[in-house]
């Protein structure tokens, strides 16, 4: 590396390093874990799809059984995931009739309550959707990017599910 080339490296270094702090006095902060209301949950169905498996993987550490244990410790709260339902619509013909477009959508239905029945959050729905080209020729990477966008429109769900759970009143969690 050139002396010019050092110098030039260094002057970009440093613009970055007086930059910093102004990225901080305007308020810019990394996402981080939103805090919950509650200190445990329990996910319904326990095995479900593929939302309440990746909810059921951020709860980890607080996640317990919808029955009481050994120990006889109830969760604060349970979330029911009442039903998860993937449409496939067709959305565009070609001149002979083939389909050239697909809308897919995720839709899940959910409620928060508290392990007496009082609930918390009523049941609501969330939905997602893509669109998506569909050519007969190239049938296997359509079927790989269609897993792909149920799999993105998933955390999509999951996060907005979390946003909600994280916006619940403190005082109507407590029994």
């Amino acid at each position: 590396m050139s002396l010019f080339e050092r110098r030039h490296f260094l002057k970009r270094g440093l613009v970055f390093l007086a930059a910093t702090p102004l990225l901080n006095a305007c308020g810019f902060k990394l996402r981080t874990a939103q805090p919950m209301p509650f200190k445990t949950i329990a996910i319904t169905p326990e095995h479900g799809g593929g939302v309440a498996a990746e909810l059921s993987r951020y709860f980890s550490d607080i996640l317990l059984p919808v029955a009481p244990g050994a120990d006889g410790v109830l969760p604060e709260v349970i979330l029911d995931i009442t039903q998860e339902l993937r449409d496939k619509i067709v959305m565009g013909l070609n001149t002979s009739g083939q389909v050239r477009e697909y809308q897919l959508r995720l839709r899940v239905f959910f409620k928060l309550r508290t392990p007496l029945g009082r609930e918390l959050i009523a049941q609501t729905e969330l939905e997602q959707s893509r669109e998506i080209s569909f050519n007969e020729s190239v049938v296997l990477a359509k079927e790989s990017e269609e897993a792909l966008l149920y799999r993105d429109m998933q955390t999509d769900i999951a996060q907005q599910l979390l946003r909600r759970l994280a916006a619940a009143k403190l005082n109507a969690v407590a029994p």
